[in-house]
């Protein structure tokens, strides 16, 4: 396979550093608990693996026109976005609740969370058609015509796997570190209610883009 490794490697590193919705829930994620963040990351990544082998097997093809396959992808990631951040704002609100009554606001530690940051990650990515269609027109651009499309869609899929993998780890050690600052009433409450009303923002804004 003859590819423009280095040029792959660079645009996958500048879309992994884009903030988008995955880097928003593994951050949010690593905030409350690192091996909640590590499950998110994986989470996102296991979703990029739905969208590769779609991609060489075609099925992006169909969705991408098929107006009404990609919109209700669309629409559904919007509103798992939206829930997303329903859920952050109603928790800044008992954040503040609790502030006024005197009890505990310090970050949760449920034995769920692991399958709570996986899913999070999984579904955020997964009802991402951005994701899909970076494998149907970023990625084809570095399939050498040569070689089996399919193969090499695999291959440069799974580097593209790896580096999130690697990427996202390295996020949440440094965003783990917020838990710290998570123990403060008001600064919980106001990373709640900010990461929340993000999450809304870009859930309307995949809905309405075209």
């Amino acid at each position: 396979m003859s590819v423009d490794l280095i040029g792959f490697l660079g645009v996958v590193l500048v879309a992994y550093v884009v903030p988008g919705p995955d880097f928003l829930v593994v951050v949010r994620s690593a905030a409350e608990h690192p091996a909640k963040g590590r499950a998110a990351a994986l989470g996102a990544q296991s979703g990029l693996c739905v969208h590769m082998v779609a991609a060489a097997v075609g099925l992006s093809v169909l969705a991408a026109r098929s107006p009404v396959v990609y919109d209700a992808i669309k629409f559904l990631g919007a509103a798992y976005l939206v829930h997303l951040g329903v859920r952050a704002v109603l928790a800044a609100r008992r954040v503040a609740q609790r502030r006024r009554g005197g009890g505990d606001v310090t970050v949760g530690t449920s034995p769920g969370r692991w399958r709570s940051g996986f899913a999070q990650g999984f579904l955020t990515n997964v009802l991402n058609p951005k994701a899909a269609l970076f494998f149907l027109s970023v990625l084809p651009q570095f399939v050498h015509g040569d070689g089996s499309p399919t193969r090499q869609i695999f291959l440069l899929g799974i580097l593209d796997v790896l580096v999130g993998v690697a990427y996202w780890f390295a996020l949440v050690t440094v965003a783990a570190r917020l838990r710290l600052l998570l123990a403060r009433p008001r600064f919980r409450h106001r990373w709640e209610l900010t990461t929340g009303w993000l999450f809304i923002g870009i859930g309307v804004g995949v809905a309405a883009a075209a």
